[in-house]
């Protein structure tokens, strides 16, 4: 008799392509997210419903009970934030009590895999090479709070397997861009706004690397068959610039793309701006110094430790751009078609 698979923030983007790839796949599925939370991602599959948050203790237990695999794809993303706090929180303190929970539960009844949704901003990325998963960040003292967060969480989960108290295996994701993206993230607001012909202009100098999520969920679902425990695997398709991805949405979309670049130092001054704003009205500002830092990858990550354990191959990054804009294209044309007022 087969276990359930559980996917903790099944309604975020990546954690909704996880979820439906196992339920297309046959598995029995469960499925965390909190109360009030935008599930369309997932409201068409068949999936048993624990509601709840990463501090509900009975909740965490009662979902990943009788689990074999457990997908843990809750993260707080707001790197422009004024207060760093709920990144704290979020990304360390609810990750460190979801692992409590996670062993308790492993201790009774062994989980065969816990899957963590890293990033690959944990990888020590210098200019003039490529960046693998050997590379690990040692001085946190430059990082930016969002980054710092995330490099912290991502250790606390390989020493709980370095210590044999959970199965656990980070996959460090990149960018992910691609259909299904309800909750619009940042990069896919960038590409819906290519889709509609609404960017007055591109932001020059931003590289990032970037995979489709579809492929990315299979990576996840990948490594709890055949990842080793306690490795960390980049998952990332190339690198990609901004302004590429600006193009190949327009063009998917059937409009033109913008023709003006803020080369970049002006997006530095811009982000600098941001910053100041933001310290003196007291209120958060999405293009701040730290964005712009993420937005900038120091160098790209090579993807081929997930290629050969995982037996991974990603489909090129740019068919899920085209996939993306023609997602919001069709969504906008059938929300037209029932409200033909709603822009």
């Amino acid at each position: 008799m087969t276990r359930p698979k559980l996917v903790i923030g099944a309604n975020g983007f990546l954690g909704s392509h996880v979820t439906r790839q196992l339920v297309a796949a046959g598995h029995d599925v469960r499925v965390m997210v909190r109360d009030g939370a935008n599930t369309i991602g997932i409201d068409d599959l068949t999936a048993e419903r624990f509601i709840g948050d990463i501090w509900d203790n009975d909740t965490l237990r009662a979902a990943m009970t009788e689990c074999d695999d457990v997908y843990y794809c809750v993260v707080d993303t707001r790197g422009y934030l004024i207060d760093p706090a709920p990144l704290y929180r979020t990304n360390v303190d609810g990750t460190r009590n979801v692992l409590d929970v996670a062993q308790a539960v492993h201790s009774q009844k062994p989980l065969r895999r816990f899957i963590f949704t890293s990033t690959y901003a944990t990888a020590d990325r210098r200019h003039g090479r490529v960046a693998s998963e050997a590379d690990v960040i040692t001085d946190e003292a430059k990082l930016t709070h969002y980054v710092r967060t995330r490099v912290q969480a991502e250790r606390m989960v390989l020493q709980t397997a370095r210590d044999g108290v959970l199965p656990a295996v980070a996959m460090c994701v990149s960018t992910t861009y691609g259909p299904g993206d309800w909750g619009r993230t940042p990069h896919g607001a960038i590409i819906a706004g290519a889709a509609f012909g609404k960017l007055p202009f591109v932001l020059g100098g931003i590289e990032l690397e970037a995979v489709g999520v579809d492929d990315a969920a299979t990576a996840m679902i990948l490594a709890a068959e055949r990842g080793r425990v306690g490795e960390r695997y980049l998952i990332s398709e190339k690198m990609i610039s901004n302004a590429e991805v600006v193009r190949i949405a327009a063009q998917a979309a059937g409009v033109p793309a913008p023709t003006r670049k803020i080369p970049w130092p002006m997006t530095y001054v811009m982000g600098a701006l941001g910053s100041a704003k933001a310290r003196l009205r007291g209120k958060d500002e999405r293009l701040t110094l730290n964005a712009v830092r993420l937005m900038r990858a120091e160098a790209p990550v090579d993807h081929r430790k997930a290629v050969r354990e995982l037996g991974w191959q990603p489909k090129p990054v740019e068919d899920s751009i085209a996939e993306a804009a023609r997602f919001w294209v069709g969504l906008r044309k059938a929300k037209r078609s029932v409200s033909p007022q709603q822009d």
